[in-house]
């Protein structure tokens, strides 16, 4: 399914090779399919359909630094490719002027699969969730206005929008819709354990890998649910509280009780690529994850009920489960995706 997609990308981009110079709407669309192994796309493409150039300016304004208050942090500063589009190895994400947030920066893959995003769930709508990082204080700190009229006053950005939206202009709603079609594209669908689902050549798993995802279906897949290997939920997931931050999670948001300490579950898709792990990236290694969970759990307010079965905290994991655990994990990696070039800057 990936494959067919990412023909018709390279075909569209001949197409729109010989067209370049032109100021003309160019409704060259993108055939994306739904792989089957995956569930229903959570957003509605119907109102902003992906198109060559609308996906073209889309990853323009993901690697321009300009819509940053320094010139310099775009969108793919802290979402790296090779990484899963996430910043490898930074607990917090560096912003602007050296600032550090409070929270890991989460990857960005099969966003279009997914109905609430951030670690609190501060946006639900894939068009809508680029304003947050772009104009915090500590991230970007853009201003929307001085963006648009940067954009307005470039040569490519002119063309580019005339190109991809059918009334050429150049504002915010058109510059989320295009940031959405190239974030929905970064589809992450062929990993080996994809082409396993599917019976492909190059999906034969080993015996360890096997048991290992085993173990995930009766252990795990309860809250990293689907292939997607999220359910979407915000839930407390048994983290000693950092006192110097004291981060609440989505209570921050709806300010409920009910929700002090709940996170989202994040998928678990290139999760080999993605460390440091948690909210607050407290954690390096796979090992130290599964660690947590069969033995640091701690009963704080609204620790989901998953992870306290009668006054025992945890999920019981001996050290050979471990290791089958991270061993299947791993099999969730998509060399494809992560070094693809229709994605990456250059």
């Amino acid at each position: 399914m990936k494959t067919k997609y990412l023909i018709l990308l390279a075909i569209g981009t001949l197409i729109s090779c010989s067209s370049d110079d032109s100021d003309e709407y160019q409704n060259i669309p993108i055939d994306y399919q739904v792989p089957s192994n995956f569930p229903p796309l959570a957003y509605n493409m119907a109102n902003n359909p992906i198109t060559e150039k609308g996906f073209e300016l889309g990853k323009k304004i993901f690697y321009d630094g300009r819509l940053a208050s320094d010139g310099v942090v775009a969108c793919g500063f802290c979402h790296i490719q090779e990484d899963a589009f996430t910043h490898h190895g930074h607990t917090f994400s560096h912003g602007v002027g050296d600032g550090i947030g409070t929270r890991n920066a989460p990857p960005i893959q099969n966003m279009a699969y997914q109905t609430q995003f951030f670690w609190d769930g501060a946006a639900d709508h894939i068009e809508l969730l680029s304003m947050a990082p772009i104009s915090n204080e500590l991230e970007m700190n853009g201003n929307i206005i001085d963006i648009i009229a940067m954009m307005k006053n470039d040569a490519e950005y002119k063309r580019l929008y005339k190109q991809a939206f059918e009334d050429g202009e150049i504002n915010s709603e058109n510059m989320l819709k295009a940031l959405a079609q190239f974030m929905t594209m970064l589809t992450s669908s062929n990993s080996r354990f994809d082409k396993y689902r599917r019976n492909e050549m190059g999906g034969s798993l080993t015996n360890e890998e096997l048991s290992g995802y085993a173990i995930f279906n009766q252990k795990c897949a309860s809250c990293h649910a689907t292939d997607i290997f999220t359910d979407n939920s915000f839930r407390n997931n048994g983290l000693p509280i950092n006192p110097s931050i004291n981060d609440v999670g989505r209570y921050r948001l709806t300010e409920l009780e009910q929700d002090k300490y709940k996170f989202k579950v994040p998928s678990l898709r290139n999760i080999e690529k993605t460390a440091p792990y948690m909210h607050d990236g407290r954690f390096y290694t796979l090992e130290a994850v599964l660690n947590h969970y069969a033995s640091g759990v701690v009963n704080t307010q609204n620790l989901d009920p998953s992870l306290n079965n009668s006054g025992t905290l945890g999920i019981p994991l001996t050290a050979t489960e471990k290791t089958q655990l991270i061993a299947f994990l791993k099999t969730l990696t998509d060399t494809e995706f992560l070094t693809n070039p229709k994605f990456a800057e250059f």
